[in-house]
């Protein structure tokens, strides 16, 4: 798992517990259904087998092939997001980000030039494209919880109103950043 600059390992402990209370679980709602249902779904060997398999797969597995992976490919695809600049604008600071467009919490990468801040989206996504935030029109800048439990989000207020709801790491060196662009 990727937080920030810092890789953090998850310890085989915490997978094997990880992977036991998966198994538990999903055999617990495969019994449940079997057992409100008119027929007979699943034999008590069935029942334990898929609900093994399950664990593993998603308590060992499934992390395991995501650490291989998922870290090339996003690695990959960030260098290739490149904002639109204008004529002698130049990126100062640049990092993965988020940006809520309505629902949708639009993956990309936040950039902070010697001229605005601008939010590129990367390929996979629903809603694409360039916000460009002009630091001149930056009224306030407030630090969020999202899902009002993790303290990564910024939420920047323009002069006309309009919000921007961003989820970066290490949220409060961004908070500092930007400030010193606003004042």
């Amino acid at each position: 798992m990727k937080i920030g600059n810092k890789m953090i390992k998850i310890s085989w402990k915490y997978r094997i517990i990880f992977a036991i209370g998966t198994a538990i679980l999903y055999t617990f709602l495969l019994w449940t259904f079997d057992y409100f249902s008119d027929e007979k779904l699943y034999s008590i060997n069935s029942l334990i087998f898929q609900g093994l398999f399950f664990g593993i797969f998603f308590g060992i597995g499934f992390p395991y092939v995501s650490e291989k992976f998922a870290g090339k490919f996003s690695k990959k695809m960030g260098m290739k997001i490149k904002p639109e600049l204008e004529l002698n604008e130049e990126i100062e600071i640049e990092g993965p980000a988020n940006l809520f467009r309505g629902i949708e919490g639009v993956g990309g990468k936040i950039f902070l030039t010697n001229k605005k801040l601008i939010f590129k989206s990367h390929k996979i996504n629903v809603q694409k494209g360039q916000t460009n935030i002009e630091y001149s029109t930056i009224r306030e800048i407030v630090k969020r919880k999202t899902a009002k439990l993790i303290d990564n989000g910024i939420r920047i207020i323009t002069d006309n109103g309009k919000e921007y709801d961003f989820v970066v790491n290490e949220r409060d060196l961004w908070f500092e950043k930007i400030n010193e662009r606003t004042k």
